[in-house]
């Protein structure tokens, strides 16, 4: 079937009908969709499409309503190099490409990001808008069809990135619609600050996506050319609604040079009001409070002609506008801090602001002046725009500015009811109140949430009071240190600006700071790093308590840590360590207790930045203190429990540089402690002797001791499982990481099934860590899922092992682009499995890129260590030459393996046993290059000899293992000789086996 429009028939399937009979309904064809457990969709994905220009009669009656960038009312001007920049992203060579384009409050990102997406459009690209779900109304139940039929590519803007919880970012870069093969994907983001890019950047680089930044400049003050053009398009468009044939003789307001007008949003402010001004015969102001001020008068006069004018009907049972302007001038000032919000919400809000007798009839009357963006959604309360004039609005409206407008007395009153009042919470909570389940089980239904609303209303304070002071004196911090909480409430991007923000008042910082959460929380953790950082440095100046400083940084360097700062947390917990061991000197009972502790997160920091040999010190001075405390006049049995922790840590930092066996010692001697200790009758957290039994495991699995790590490990995932029913929050980690430490010593005792279940439940437990703390817990999910390929493999499930493979490698590449150091050597182990899987497939071009990217890994590696890693640069090398030659490249091939044999027969010389059979491998693939490259017979025979020699010592010394391969390389020799004086064929370079 053909449909309507003469476009392909919809596939069998592809066509969705959706009804609901209560609660919400939304559909979309070729895309995913991501819903909280009562069905509410995370996000809505929509075409984007050319906006309506309202009727002119409308526009005059309220002029600021040119202003918003979706009427594009004011034709677009300028910004041609930023738009150049955009159109050089969108068509460069990788696939899957974010861009991060930010810039202050009327900066034009929104009518920047407007343009863009129609001349991409007219261009053949498919464009779509994101908008968050939660706090939002949503359309009329109905389906989106996203199919990209005949697209050359898909763009997908997502507005106010900055404020959606990134574990809603992750689950749209997720969506099925970003990651069709070989269509070409840009995703833009618009925000106004770049604070919480790196945490965004982190999740895009799972999926392997290219990632920039596009700051929007202040418009030119240069000669002001810009600015003047900008004018003069914006004068001519605003004219031609007012009837004026010929603006040219209209002036600015003010010299376009000026600071002030640094921001599109200015410079259209300025030819507005001279044009109104014009037509009005009203007086122009000289300044851009003055501007603003003129456009909030003529929105006053707009509510009190709406007021005492009869002809503006509603319906016929509402006859007409009835709302005064003192009760407008308050609902639309609560209407800028809310923005759009449920019918609901919106009159539980009058009822708390003492409007319930007439809620209905002011709420449409509020309507009529500000309507929907959407007339078919049923919204309220739509806020006063653009946002930086409803930022003015709500700083001119509470008292203590000095400017010529009219300040509220009941202003601050109403802006603490909407903002705490509990009738709009609970109100607000049944509308959005849920538990998503990310998994797609069941719907759950959690506590009632904060009222999404905050997440604008304190971002919009915060932006108010970096203009006009007086907002956040008395207003936004009195109320932040008397309800913390809401900054909470209101979300990252809002904890990022007050920390951000040079006048924040510290005492309000500071109350904010003690309702923190405690543990780690993907979505808050930048704006709990921050507001830690703000509030660290005056409270270590406002005392001399050495003590107290260390207590200060041990925090921070945490709170770093889990918001992805690394280095910064190991900087911090340094100069915590530092103090402690000033103070560890003078009062060794109290502090040197400390000492030891602070050094074991400062090892685990330092080891997450792959500087293994610090860490491994700092290991050891904690274990050596530990014992010296146990030997003092006071030891406890505290004392011996962080022995036993110590010991713990320092197996870990052993094995990580590859001394096994007093990792092992280590960690069985910390596994003795405790057994000691739970003889005497010592308590312990459950979590503690599960976390000592799988430290034990690896200990024990690293020196092939596989029985006793499996029975050791098992324990841990019995303990774990136990803490996961009474604390999941806590403990899932640590239940993930056991089940997958079980699942390797699993599969090493050929337990293949159970291996299989324990990793897949590894797996599964890892992406729901990642989808909630993404930024600490990536490399658990990488390892996780390169267990489970390995798993797979052997039991043949080739396409499974390859997938959970890959996408290992996806996250190790990008844990190796922020941390080479740390994640280098594992990330060279994953690419060598999946080119032994493609290979395996025979699929060499598909594989030649892994084994390059390899190579230049291995190669850092080298330059840092080379006795630690020439061996695996070595084997990059050869697979590399392996899949050249596939490719039939032979000479780049022959290269690739004459070095590999340079670096093996080096290494074999100090190492024979370690090193001979792969040096004997490298010298059989180069002898097969050198014949069908035609080198001289007699130098293919010779380096054919080498190996075979080495192939005929190898299996007289394991025949089991080498027998086969020395008869291969001795037939070959047979066959070749004969060709001494002549060449009769050509064959593959292959691989001894």
């Amino acid at each position: 079937m053909t449909e309507a429009d003469g476009s392909d028939p919809v596939p069998p399937g592809s066509r969705q009908v959706v009804h609901v009979e209560s609660g919400f309904g939304y559909g979309a064809i070729g895309a995913d969709i991501h819903v909280f457990g009562d069905g509410t969709p995370l996000y809505l994905l929509e075409l984007w499409c050319v906006p309506r220009t309202p009727e002119p009669n409308w526009l005059l009656e309220s002029p600021s309503r040119m202003l918003n960038a979706r009427y594009e009312v004011a034709d677009f001007t300028g910004r041609e190099e930023d738009l150049t920049q955009l159109y050089q992203w969108r068509d460069s060579r990788p696939r899957l490409a974010a861009r991060w384009l930010y810039g202050p409050g009327g900066q034009g990102k929104t009518r920047l990001a407007a343009e863009f997406a129609a001349r991409s459009a007219d261009q053949g690209w498919t464009v779509i808008t994101a908008t968050h779900g939660p706090g939002t109304v949503h359309p009329l139940p109905g389906s989106q069809d996203l199919r990209l039929r005949h697209a050359r590519g898909v763009l997908l803007i997502v507005d106010y990135a900055d404020r959606w919880p990134l574990t809603h970012l992750t689950w749209l870069f997720s969506n099925a619609l970003l990651h069709q093969p070989g269509m070409p994907t840009r995703i833009l983001l618009l925000s106004r600050t770049g604070d919480t890019w790196p945490a965004v950047r982190a999740t895009l680089a799972d999926h392997e996506a290219s990632t920039s930044t596009h700051q929007l400049a202040p418009l030119s003050s240069d000669g002001s050319e810009e600015r003047a053009e900008m004018y003069d398009a914006a004068r001519s468009s605003f004219a031609a609604f007012y009837g004026i044939a010929d603006p040219s003789d209209i002036p600015p307001p003010a010299l376009l040079d000026r600071e002030d007008f640094g921001l599109t949003l200015a410079v259209h402010m300025a030819a507005l009001v001279a044009v109104d001004a014009r037509a009005t015969g009203s007086r122009l102001p000289s300044d851009m409070a003055g501007l603003t001020i003129y456009l909030l008068d003529r929105e006053h006069l707009h509510w009190a002609r709406l007021h005492g004018d009869g002809t503006h009907e509603l319906n016929p049972a509402e006859r007409i506008y009835r709302t005064s302007p003192q009760v407008m001038n308050q609902v639309v000032f609560a209407a800028a801090l809310t923005g759009t919000v449920p019918a609901p919400t919106g009159a539980a809000m009058l009822r708390d602001l003492g409007l319930a007798h007439d809620a209905p009839q002011i709420l449409a009357d509020h309507g009529v002046c500000y309507p929907p963006v959407n007339p078919t959604i049923p919204t309220v309360l739509e806020p006063l725009y653009p946002d930086r004039l409803a930022e003015d609005f709500l700083a001119l409206t509470l008292p203590g500015h000095t400017a010529d407008y009219p300040a509220a007395p009941w202003a601050p009153a109403t802006a603490e009811t909407v903002l705490t009042a509990e009738t709009v919470q609970t109100a607000e909570a049944a509308h959005t109140a849920r538990t998503w389940d990310p998994t797609g089980n069941a719907p759950t239904v959690g506590e009632a949430a904060p009222p999404p609303y905050l997440s604008r209303a304190i971002p919009t304070l915060t932006a108010a009071a970096e203009r006009w002071p007086h907002v956040g004196s008395d207003y936004l911090y009195p109320l932040l240190k008397q309800h913390p909480q809401l900054a909470v409430q209101a979300g990252n991007a809002a904890l990022l600006a007050l920390a951000m923000q040079e006048s924040a008042d510290t005492d309000a910082l500071e109350a904010i700071e003690t309702v923190l959460p405690t543990g780690p929380h993907a979505d808050l953790a930048g704006g709990i790093a921050a507001i830690t950082h703000r509030v660290t440095g005056p409270r270590i100046e406002r005392t001399d308590n050495l003590c107290l400083h260390a207590m200060y940084r041990t925090e921070l360097a945490e709170r770093l840590y889990r918001a992805g700062f690394h280095e910064g947390a190991a900087d911090v917990a340094r100069d915590g360590v530092d103090i402690w061991r000033q103070l560890a000197d003078d009062e060794p009972f109290f502090s040197a207790r400390l000492l030891a502790s602070s050094l074991n997160w400062y090892g685990a920091y330092l080891a997450e930045l792959g500087r293994r040999e610090e860490a491994l010190e700092t290991a050891e001075e904690a274990v050596a203190l530990n014992r010296r405390l146990i030997d003092g006049d006071y030891a406890t049995s505290h004392d011996e429990q962080s022995l036993g922790d110590a010991l713990g840590n320092l197996a870990t930092r052993l094995s990580e540089v590859g001394r096994g066996a007093e990792a092992l010692a280590a960690a069985e001697e910390s596994a003795a402690i405790r057994d000691r200790l739970g003889a005497d009758g010592v308590r312990f957290y459950v979590s503690e002797d599960a976390r000592a039994q799988l430290n034990l495991g690896a200990r024990l699995a690293d020196q092939g001791r596989t029985e006793e790590a499996l029975a050791a490990t098992e324990k841990a995932v019995i303990g774990f499982r136990k803490t996961v029913e009474v604390n999941a929050a806590a403990h899932t980690f640590d239940l993930a990481m056991a089940l997958n430490n079980y699942g390797s010593h699993l599969f090493k005792a050929d337990r293949l099934a159970d291996a299989i279940a324990a990793a897949e439940e590894s797996v599964t437990l890892w992406r729901q860590l990642v989808l909630k703390w993404s930024l600490a817990h990536e490399h658990g999910l990488a390892m996780a899922l390169f267990n489970l390929g390995t798993c797979k493999l052997a039991a043949g499930h080739q396409a499974e092992a390859y997938a959970a493979t890959e996408e290992s490698a996806g996250i190790y590449r990008k844990l190796a682009a922020g941390n080479p150091a740390a994640n280098d050597e594992r990330l060279a182990t994953v690419l060598g499995r999946v080119t032994t899987l493609l290979q395996a497939e025979e699929r060499y071009a598909e594989a030649l890129p892994i084994t390059t990217e390899t190579v230049a890994v291995c190669r850092r590696l080298v330059a840092a260590d080379p006795a630690a890693h020439e061996a695996g640069l070595a084997h990059a090398l050869f697979e590399q030459g392996m899949m050249l030659s596939g490719c039939n490249r032979e000479l780049e091939a022959r290269f690739a393996v004459e070095e590999a044999v340079d670096i093996r027969r080096r290494l074999a010389g100090a190492d024979p046993a370690a090193h001979l059979p792969r040096l004997a491998q490298a010298l059989y693939a180069l002898s097969l290059s050198k014949y069908n490259m035609h080198d001289d017979m007699s130098d293919v025979l010779n380096t054919l000899s080498e190996s075979m020699v080495i192939y005929q010592r190898l299996a007289a010394a394991d025949p089991e293992t080498f027998a086969d391969t020395a008869r291969e390389v001795r037939a070959t020799f047979a066959e070749l000789l004969p060709e001494a004086e002549g060449r009769s064929r050509s064959r593959r370079f292959g691989r001894a086996p």
